[in-house]
């Protein structure tokens, strides 16, 4: 894939309206975002309405690259339905991306360079915490609202949060609280961390050590894992010796892949339970049954047996067709959801003006049939976080066809997983402090 270098002017990764090439796929069938773009400012002269841009902040290279390109199809069919009926206001939706590589310098240029050049009136997309929380810098510093999709560590919606960052995802402490306590009843109370060694693995790691140590559990150890490990090889003859009742695992994108395969190949799959905080879709599609192994946090699976869920599916499946991933996971549905209800409430509001959005999002309550999930989910308005439905899951032995990989075996209410430390480490600026804009 061609590498978009955020600081030239003749390259600019636009898709017109919401029309998605699916030629010249790569690896998961998605081509390449790219394309020139000229900025037109005299709409005002025109008879059509000015577009409302949208940037979208995704991996398309680094560790999280798979759920990049399912975060950008999430936010893209949300944008198609948007202008399929005439747009939002009546504006069309322009979607301008560009790589942010898994990488917060990145991020941060990309952010600032998609306001101040391209002038999105909006910024959706992120998996890495320490990119995310880059790009919400600069979005608070120019007032843009920004839609953090898919980054969980507690600190999005804690210490790092913002008037105009609105977290999608649940986070490390909300899948901690839905698992944590069980599995020190069914497997023991000795643990091992294996952290991914950046802001989300450390804050996930962090939650689970307290509520493992508020249930009576020990932590042995823990071990930090360099992002972009490939060789567990270290690590796991530790685990060897160390004998844990459990390992809990926060590591993700492509860390969680190497790390499953390489666990089987030693079978200390069968010598201790395994627990990964949050398991996202891409990370393990496609890897096998023997390598889903252990107990895993999710916010959405594409058989849950509620209305709507088929027909999602097969919305997926229609505008994608060909695509390596077959069906939609949770990150594709983390996007879809968090892309409509921002179009949804800039409807509402009549403007686009960012504090009126702002408002309209704050306390904002979804119900569990509209979100195709089993609780109603609303947003935090002191933390900016979604509260929803948590799934605890593991692999499915009796699958009802060949993508029936995950069993879910229960679904928490967001209420009794919440991450009660939040609300006193979130100081969200003040609307007079959030410079004001329109577009």
């Amino acid at each position: 894939m061609k590498k978009i270098d955020p600081a030239s002017d003749s390259r600019r990764a636009l898709l017109k309206g919401a029309g998605l090439a699916l030629t010249g796929a790569g690896l998961y069938g998605v081509a390449p975002f790219m394309g020139p773009w000229k900025h037109n400012r005299v709409w005002a002269q025109a008879a059509q309405k000015k577009p409302l841009v949208i940037g979208l902040t995704m991996d398309t290279s680094g560790m999280y690259a798979a759920s990049g390109g399912e975060e950008r199809l999430g936010a893209m069919m949300a944008i198609k339905e948007f202008n399929d009926r005439g747009g939002v206001l009546g504006r069309r939706i322009e979607a301008i991306h560009i790589d942010t590589e898994t990488t917060p310098a990145t991020g941060s240029r990309v952010a600032e360079r998609m306001i101040t050049r391209n002038e999105a009136a909006f910024l959706i997309g992120a998996v890495h915490s320490g990119v995310s929380n880059a790009i919400s810098q600069v979005a608070q510093k120019y007032g843009t609202v920004f839609f953090n999709t898919n980054s969980s560590s507690p600190t999005e919606a804690g210490k790092d949060c913002h008037r105009t960052k609105f977290v999608w995802d649940g986070n490390g402490t909300n899948f901690s609280n839905a698992i944590v306590k069980n599995a020190i009843a069914t497997s023991g109370r000795n643990w091992v961390l294996l952290t991914n060694d950046y802001v989300w693995g450390h804050n996930t790691s962090k939650a689970t050590r307290a509520i493992v140590e508020a249930n009576g559990g020990k932590i042995v150890d823990e071990l930090l894992v360099p992002q972009n490990t490939r060789d567990f090889s270290s690590y796991l003859l530790k685990l060897q010796q160390l004998k844990p009742n459990v390992v809990a695992t926060a590591v993700g994108g492509d860390d969680i892949k190497a790390l499953r395969q390489q666990v089987v190949q030693l079978k200390l799959n069968e010598s201790m339970a395994w627990i990964n905080n949050q398991q996202d879709w891409p990370d393990v599609y496609g890897l096998g049954p023997e390598a889903i192994f252990g107990v895993f946090g999710t916010t959405w699976y594409w058989r849950l047996d509620l209305p709507g869920v088929k027909e999602f599916v097969a919305a997926y499946q229609k505008q994608y067709p060909g695509m390596a991933i077959r069906v939609p996971g949770n990150v594709y549905h983390n996007t879809y959801m968090a892309t409509r209800e921002l179009l949804r409430c800039c409807e509402e509001a009549g403007t686009v003006q960012n504090i009126a959005v702002i408002k309209k999002l704050e306390g904002r309550k979804m119900t569990a049939a509209d979100r195709l999930q089993h609780y109603d989910a609303w947003m935090d308005a002191d933390t900016h976080q979604c509260q929803q439905t948590i799934y605890m899951a593991r692999y499915n032995d009796k699958p009802a066809e060949k993508d029936d990989i995950f069993k879910i075996l229960t679904q928490a209410n967001p209420k009794d997983v919440m991450d009660k430390d939040a609300p006193a480490a979130c100081k969200l600026e003040s609307y007079e402090a959030t410079p004001s804009y329109d577009v």
